[in-house]
C-alpha cells in the first residue's frame, strides 16, 4: 500500500503555513480544497493518496473517503474527532492520529481567560474606556471569581488542566465524566445536572460527538444559579444554541463565554448582542507556540506511516 504511487498527501483543508511546506517538501500533496471539482479530482487522482491530513473542525467525508481506495491515515490537525466516522473509518482499517497532549495548557489558559474576562466584565471595561463613558460615570459591579464553584463536565487532560488552575484562584472543584477519576481529589457529580445545579461556573470540557449532541441544553440552564456563567472551549455541537440563547435573554444564567459555536463561522445575531456573552473565534489552541507543536505532531504521524512503524499519536 505504501507504494511510490501512493505515497501522496491529501489536504482537505488549510493548516498552518509551516506545515504545508513541511509536508509538500517531502511528500506529493494535493490540496482539495483548491479543487473547482473536488469529487472530479479524486476520481481521477485518488488512487494515488495513502494519506489524509485535515482539521479537527473540518475531518472527513465518508464520500471522500470512498474515492481514496489506498488511503490508510487521517492525520487530524487537533484533538477532536467528531467530524470523522470513525466507525467508518475502522471497517476501512484506516488509522486516525490526533495532535494529543500539545494543545492542553493553551485550552486551559482561555477557558480561564473566558471566565474571568465575563465574571469580570473585562470586555465591557475595555469598551466602557474606549468610549469615554468613564467620564460620566461608573462601570457595574462584576462577580468575584476567587473562592467560588467551578464545575468540569469532563476531566480529561484539559480538565484537569483547567481544575489545576481553578485552584490557584481557591476554587472548589466539581466534575462529572463517564466514570470517577481515581487519584483526583476534586468533588464528583454523578450526574450532569447536579453539577450544574452546584457551580458558579459551568465549564464544558468534553469529547464532541452525536452522543452528546445537545447536552447543554434548557433541562441543565434551568438548574443552574441565576448567577452561574456557561463556559464552552470544547464543541459548540454541546450546546443547545436556542436554548442558551433564551437563558441568556431572560436572565435564567447570568452569562456565557464561548470560543465554540454550533455553525462557525456564523454566530447567531443575538448572542453577539448580548452585553452578557465573551465571544471568541474558536481560537483556544492559537498561540504560535502551540500550532507550531500540532504541525510537528502531524507531521510526525505522516511520516511513521510512510515509513511503516507505530504511528505517535494514533486512537483506537
Amino acid at each position: 500500500m505504501n507504494t511510490a504511487m501512493t505515497r501522496a498527501v491529501l489536504l482537505v483543508a488549510p493548516v498552518v503555513e509551516s506545515l504545508q511546506a513541511q509536508l509538500s517538501d517531502a511528500f506529493p500533496v494535493y490540496r482539495l480544497y483548491e479543487q473547482e471539482d473536488p469529487i472530479g479530482f479524486l476520481r481521477e487522482h485518488g488512487e494515488h493518496i495513502a494519506a489524509v491530513v485535515t482539521r479537527g473542525d473540518v475531518g472527513v467525508q465518508n464520500n471522500v473517503l470512498e474515492l481514496l481506495p489506498h488511503v490508510g491515515l487521517i492525520a487530524i490537525f487537533g484533538v477532536g474527532t467528531d467530524a470523522v466516522d470513525l466507525d467508518f473509518v475502522r471497517t476501512r482499517q484506516i488509522a486516525v492520529t490526533i495532535t494529543s497532549g500539545v494543545l492542553t495548557n493553551d485550552v486551559a489558559d482561555l477557558a480561564m481567560g473566558l471566565l474571568l474576562a465575563g465574571a469580570r466584565k473585562l470586555c465591557l471595561g475595555d469598551r466602557f474606556v474606549r468610549e469615554g463613558q468613564w467620564l460620566t460615570g461608573g462601570l457595574p459591579l462584576a462577580t468575584q471569581v476567587s473562592g467560588k464553584r467551578i464545575g468540569l463536565l469532563g476531566m480529561g487532560n484539559i480538565g484537569q488542566a483547567i481544575a489545576r488552575r481553578a485552584r490557584g484562584f481557591d476554587m472548589e472543584v466539581l466534575y462529572t465524566d463517564r466514570k470517577k477519576v481515581t487519584g483526583l481529589d476534586y468533588q464528583w457529580c454523578a450526574d450532569l445536572h447536579t453539577l450544574a445545579h452546584e457551580s458558579d461556573f459551568l465549564v464544558i470540557a468534553a469529547s464532541g460527538g452525536e452522543a452528546n449532541r445537545g447536552i447543554i441544553d434548557a433541562s441543565v440552564f434551568n438548574v443552574m444559579p441565576g448567577h452561574a456563567w456557561l463556559i464552552n472551549i470544547a464543541r459548540g455541537s454541546l450546546v443547545d444554541e436556542e436554548a442558551l440563547i433564551d437563558a441568556l435573554q431572560k436572565g435564567v444564567i447570568a452569562g456565557a463565554g464561548l470560543d465554540v459555536f454550533a455553525d462557525e463561522p456564523n454566530v447567531p445575531a443575538q448572542l453577539i448582542a448580548l452585553d452578557n456573552v465573551v465571544l471568541q473565534p474558536h481560537v483556544a489552541s492559537a498561540t504560535h507556540e502551540t500550532r507550531q507543536k500540532m504541525s510537528d505532531v502531524v507531521f510526525a504521524n505522516v511520516a511513521a506511516y510512510f515509513a511503516g512503524v507505530r504511528l505517535p499519536n494514533a486512537i483506537d
